[in-house]
């Protein structure tokens, strides 16, 4: 087992119990833990876990589960698809922006998308790119036809927002809080024209098969450490929520947030007590979801060994 720990994060608000954990010491002294940041999001992680260059990461369930799930990895073993998903981080859904350029006059609305259907995505694979196809599903286009988005991959959220005021996409989606400086004002170059809510618990934690490998007694006892302090960091958010809003405000976690955002974000974001370990439950009914949407497969089902239970709760 590696002594130091890289742990990927999209830096957004939802990742301030992590930087509390880190910045009061909590994980074990025989651990260096290094907190390694992904703008462009989840889809980078798996791409990283793949590669050997982080050993775990917190992001989005429902890009883990289909980089697990899809029909190119499916049937690989748990070293080839490199990360299993091992633990949970927060019981509430994500809050997506759905979001084009303000000087778009053609595009006003969701309804407006039927006829404009590029969507801007960070990475193929990434939550980004999943939600666009639950937009579909849930706007009826999937049924009207088998083309029903052009997904146009981007790269990280600046990129995205060039690519739609550009008019290289017609939207895309991001988290509500980090995009809504960029359309709120009315001279900012976004506009906002929906949004739409995960319908499960939108973070989970994956770990790299290969620095942890399933069923291995020191991977059960290190991760069971580093989720400890995990727990804790989560713990100290929860009594400090005005520490939470000045990080938020300061931008030391990596995200700047004002601190009516923070506060409103605060209102409705509830972590887990428990980090450690994946919910059946949570599980299939984002595994059915993603079928709907065309994610993965039809035939689909969870199954030991796929990496998306990689620790029950």
């Amino acid at each position: 087992m590696a002594s130091e720990i890289r742990i990927g994060y999209v830096p957004e608000h939802y990742l301030l119990p992590l930087h509390i954990a880190a910045r009061n010491s909590l994980f074990p002294s025989s651990l260096k833990i290094t907190l390694v940041p992904f703008p462009s999001g989840t889809g980078h992680m798996i791409t990283s876990l793949r590669a050997k260059e982080i050993d775990l990461a917190i992001g989005l369930t429902e890009g883990w589960v289909a980089g697990l799930l899809n029909d190119n990895v499916k049937n690989q073993s748990l070293q080839e698809k490199g990360y299993t998903i091992v633990g949970s981080w927060v019981s509430t859904p994500l809050r997506w922006a759905i979001v084009t350029g303000r000087n778009r006059q053609d595009i006003n609305s969701v309804d407006d998308l039927k006829t404009h259907r590029r969507v801007g995505v960070s990475r193929m694979g990434s939550g980004s790119h999943v939600m666009a196809f639950v937009l579909a599903q849930q706007q009826g286009w999937l049924q009207e036809t088998s083309d029903a988005l052009d997904v146009v991959p981007l790269g990280p959220f600046k990129d995205l927002r060039d690519g739609v005021t550009s008019s290289t996409a017609d939207f895309f989606m991001w988290e509500h809080f980090t995009t809504k400086p960029f359309f709120h004002a009315s001279d900012s170059p976004l506009k906002k024209i929906g949004e739409i809510y995960t319908p499960w618990p939108s973070w989970h934690i994956a770990a790299s098969t290969s620095t942890f490998p399933p069923d291995s007694t020191s991977t059960a006892e290190v991760l069971g450490q580093i989720f400890q302090a995990l727990d804790q960091g989560i713990a100290i958010f929860n009594e400090t929520p005005d520490e939470a809003v000045r990080i938020l405000g300061t931008g030391e976690a990596g995200c700047h947030y004002t601190e009516d955002d923070a506060r409103e974000w605060l209102k409705d974001v509830k972590f887990v007590s428990k980090t450690q370990g994946v919910d059946q439950a949570v599980a299939s009914g984002v595994v059915d979801v993603l079928k709907t949407a065309g994610v993965i497969g039809q035939n689909t089902q969870l199954g030991q060994g796929d990496g998306v239970i990689g620790i029950p709760r």
